[in-house]
C-alpha cells in the first residue's frame, strides 16, 4: 500500500471480518456482561480510525524550524559530546544520491561528528569530483581511496582506519539520516552510560522522496535477532569493539553489518543494547537494493545464513540455522538435551468428555516426544462419560494419571496443584481443548524451554476455522492485554515478518505454554488468590520476565485451540464482578508494564491488534522531550480464554 493511500476495499473488508469475528468471540466466551466489559476497556483508551503513514507523518513527525531551533539548543547544552564516526563506504553512487546522503549528515543538529568515507574504486568520475568538493567543504570528512575494488567489508575496514571517535556510525552511501539522528543517538548514550549497541527505527525513501514502510522495532529481542537483522542502519557501536574483534570480514558481503554485530554480541552479551524507538533514517528503496526485499540479493541471504552458522558453532553448540519457512529470513533449531527430559502436562478439565478425548488422542497420537507424562486436574466432574473416560486413558497408557480438585473453578490453583505433582524437568500448562496439528510441537518447545535464560515458551495457536488465535501477548491492548494478529489469516506475515519468526514476547498464553518447573516453582506458580481464571498467564509471565528470564514466542509449534469449549459464558453478576476484580488486580500490579510492552513500539496501536500506526504515538513530540529524556531506549530484554 502506498504511504498515505486509503486502505483497499479488500483490506476494509477483511478487517470488519476481523473485528465482527473477535466480537462475537468475546460475546460467546464471557456473555453480554463480559463483552460490556471489554467495550469499556477499549472506549478508556478513546479509539481511532487508522491512518495513512503519510498523514501521520504530518501530525507526529514533521519538525518546524522552531523545533529545529529547540534541539539546536539542546544539543549545544549536553553535558556528554563524544564524537561519533561515520563510517560510509563508497562504490559507483549516483551522483544525487551521494550528494543527499553526504548532505544529511552535514545537516545533523549534533555537531561532534565526522565522516569516514572509502572509496572502493569507484570508476565514475563523478564520485571522485563529489567526495573532494564535499571534503573541502568541511575539514570534518575524511576520505581514503582504495585502489582496487575490495567489496564493502574492505571498503568498511579503511573508512574506519579513519575513525577517531568513540562511537562509529554506519550509513550506506545512499540512504539519509534525519537531522536529528544522531542527537538523539547521543542523548541516548548519555542515559545509557554502559550501553555498547544502540539502534534506531527507520523507514524507506523512494526516489520522488515519500517515505513509507516505517519499520517500528521492538526493543532488544534476541530470538527475533537470530530470525532478522532487524537492526540494520541507524546502528551505533563503539569502535573498542569492532577493532576487537576485527572488523568487517570479508567474504559476509551483502551482511557483512550482521556477521559483524553477531561477533560483537558474541564479545559484550546483551544486556547493554539500547533501542531508540524514533525513525531517525531513510534506507533508500531502489531497483536492487535489499530495502526492496532481501530476494534483489540473494547472496547477502547467503552470508546471513554462514554468519549465523558461525555464531551458532561459538555460542550454540549443536544447534543449526536454516531459512525460515516461506521468508527471506532464518531459523536456529536447538538440540535437545540429552536425554530428552520428562515433560510434565498439565491439563485441567471438568466434563465436557469429547473435547478431552480429542485432546488426548491427538496429543499421544501426533507427538513425536515420547518422555512425558500427563496430568489431568478434574475439577468436580458429575458425568459417567468422563468417568469412563478417564479410566480408558488410564489404563492404555501408564504416563496418565487424573488428580482430583472439586472447588470451585480456579485455573490458577489447579495448575498449581498439578505442578507439586508433577516428576518433570519441564511443565507444559495446556487447555482441554487444544488438538495438536504438528508432531514437532512439544519438541521445537522444549529446545527453546531448555536454553539458559529461557522461561516461558509460547506455540501459535489457530482457531478451528484456521484464522490465529495467538502469537504472542502484547501489553496494553484494551486496558491490559491482547494477542497479537488474533482472527488473522494463518499465514499472514506479520509487521515485518514477525508472524513466521521466532522472538521474544513479554508472554504467551497459558492455553499452550511450557516452562521450567524450577522457574515455576521460583516465581511462585499462578496467582491463587486475585487471579483465578483471567490474566494469571500474563501475571505469571511477567513474574517470569521480572526474575530474569525472556519469554519466547514461537511459530514452529502450532495447534489448534478450539477455545474455553469447556467452560460457560461469564454471564452471571458473581463472574462479571470476578472479571472486573482481575482487571483491577492487573491494572494494580503492573500498570506502568502494561502501558509499556519493550517488544511492541509506542508508535502501534493499542487499540486493537493489528499493528497499525498509534493516533497519537505514546512518546513525547520529540522537540517536548525535555532534556532528551524521552521513554523507552530500554534493554532487554491475555485476554482470558
Amino acid at each position: 500500500m502506498t504511504a498515505g493511500s486509503p486502505p483497499s476495499p479488500s483490506r476494509m473488508l477483511a478487517r470488519t471480518r476481523w473485528f465482527v469475528g473477535a466480537l462475537l468471540g468475546i460475546w460467546r466466551r464471557e456473555g453480554l456482561g463480559g463483552f460490556v466489559l471489554r467495550v469499556k476497556l477499549r472506549l478508556r483508551s478513546r479509539p481511532r480510525a487508522a491512518i495513512g503513514y503519510a498523514t501521520w507523518l504530518r501530525r507526529y513527525d514533521t519538525l518546524s524550524a522552531a523545533d529545529l531551533a529547540r534541539l539546536a539548543e539542546r544539543s549545544a547544552a549536553l553535558a556528554h559530546r563524544p564524537l561519533v564516526s561515520i563510517v560510509m563506504p563508497v562504490y559507483e553512487t549516483p551522483e544525487n544520491h551521494l550528494r543527499e546522503a553526504i548532505a544529511s549528515v552535514r545537516s545533523q543538529i549534533y555537531d561532534r561528528w565526522e565522516l569516514c568515507i572509502a572509496d572502493d574504486a569507484s570508476r565514475a568520475p563523478h564520485v571522485r569530483k563529489v567526495l573532494e568538493a564535499e571534503a573541502a567543504a568541511d575539514p570534518r570528512i575524511k576520505i581514503v581511496w582504495r585502489r582496487e575494488n575490495g567489496h564493502i567489508a574492505r571498503a568498511s575496514n579503511d573508512a574506519l582506519a579513519l575513525a577517531t571517535g568513540e562511537w562509529i556510525a554506519l550509513l550506506d552511501h545512499d540512504d539519509i539520516l534525519r537531522p536529528h539522528a544522531l542527537l538523539c543517538m547521543v542523548e541516548a548514550i548519555g542515559r545509557n552510560r554502559d550501553a555498547e549497541i544502540l539502534y534506531s527505527d527507520e523507514d524507506k525513501i523512494d526516489e520522488g522522496g515519500r517515505r513509507f514502510d516505517p519499520y517500528f522495532k521492538p526493543d532488544f529481542s534476541l530470538d527475533l535477532f537470530l530470525s532478522q537483522n532487524y537492526l540494520n542502519h541507524l546502528t551505533l557501536h563503539r569502535r573498542a569493539n569492532i577493532e576487537a574483534v576485527g572488523g568487517w570480514r570479508p567474504g559476509f558481503e551483502g551482511s557483512q553489518d550482521y556477521d559483524l554485530t553477531l561477533r560483537i554480541l558474541d564479545r559484550v552479551g546483551t544486556e547493554r543494547v539500547v533501542h531508540v524507538p524514533r525513525v531517525l533514517y531513510h534506507w533508500r528503496a531502489t531497483p536492487g537494493s535489499t530495502a526492496l526485499g532481501t530476494h534483489e540479493k540473494s547472496y547477502a541471504v547467503d552470508a546471513a545464513l554462514r554468519a549465523l552458522q558461525h555464531y551458532a558453532d561459538r555460542r550454540l553448540p549443536g544447534a543449526t540455522v536454516t531459512l525460515a519457512p516461506a521468508t527471506p529470513y532464518y531459523r536456529v533449531t536447538y538440540p535437545l538435551p540429552a536425554p530428552p527430559p520428562l515433560v510434565s502436562i498439565i491439563i485441567p478439565t471438568r466434563d465436557g468428555a469429547p473435547i478431552l478425548d480429542r485432546c488426548l488422542s491427538s496429543l499421544f497420537d501426533r507427538t513425536d516426544y515420547g518422555a512425558l507424562e500427563v496430568i489431568i486436574v478434574d475439577n468436580g466432574s458429575t458425568e459417567p462419560d468422563t468417568a469412563a473416560l478417564f479410566e480408558r486413558w488410564c489404563a492404555r497408557d501408564d504416563r496418565i494419571r487424573v488428580l482430583r480438585d472439586p472447588r470451585p473453578f480456579n485455573y490458577s490453583a489447579l495448575n498449581n496443584l498439578a505442578a507439586r505433582e508433577a516428576r518433570g524437568r519441564f511443565l507444559c500448562l495446556m487447555n482441554n481443548d487444544i488438538e495438536i496439528l504438528d508432531p514437532a510441537w512439544l519438541t521445537e518447545m522444549v529446545s527453546l524451554a531448555a536454553r539458559p535464560g529461557t522461561g516461558c515458551v509460547g506455540a501459535k495457536l489457530l482457531y478451528p476455522n484456521r484464522a490465529i488465535q495467538h502469537a504472542g501477548v502484547v501489553l496494553g491492548i484494551g486496558g491490559v492485554a491482547g494477542h497479537g494478529y488474533k482472527g488473522a489469516p494463518e499465514h499472514h506475515p506479520g509487521y515485518f515478518g514477525s508472524l513466521k519468526l521466532r522472538r521474544t514476547v513479554s508472554a504467551v498464553t497459558g492455553a499452550c505454554l511450557v516452562v521450567g518447573a524450577s522457574i515455576f516453582r521460583e516465581v511462585g506458580g499462578l496467582d491463587e488468590e486475585k487471579l483465578a481464571v483471567a490474566f494469571n498467564d500474563v501475571d505469571f509471565c511477567l513474574k517470569v520476565r521480572e526474575a530474569g528470564y525472556r519469554n519466547v514466542w514461537t511459530p514452529f509449534a502450532c495447534l489448534l485451540h478450539h477455545e474455553s469449549l469447556s467452560r460457560g459464558a461469564d454471564t452471571t453478576p458473581e463472574k462479571r464482578a470476578r472479571f472486573e476484580a482481575e482487571v483491577a488486580a492487573m491494572r494494580q500490579r503492573w500498570g506502568p508494564v502494561l502501558d509499556a510492552d519493550p517488544f511492541y513500539s509506542p508508535n502501534l496501536t493499542l487499540e486493537h491488534e493489528t499493528y497499525d500506526l498509534a493516533v497519537p504515538p505514546r512518546l513525547p513530540p520529540l522537540a517536548e522531550a525535555a532534556g532528551g529524556k524521552a521513554p523507552r531506549d530500554r534493554r532487554v530484554e491475555p485476554l482470558p480464554d
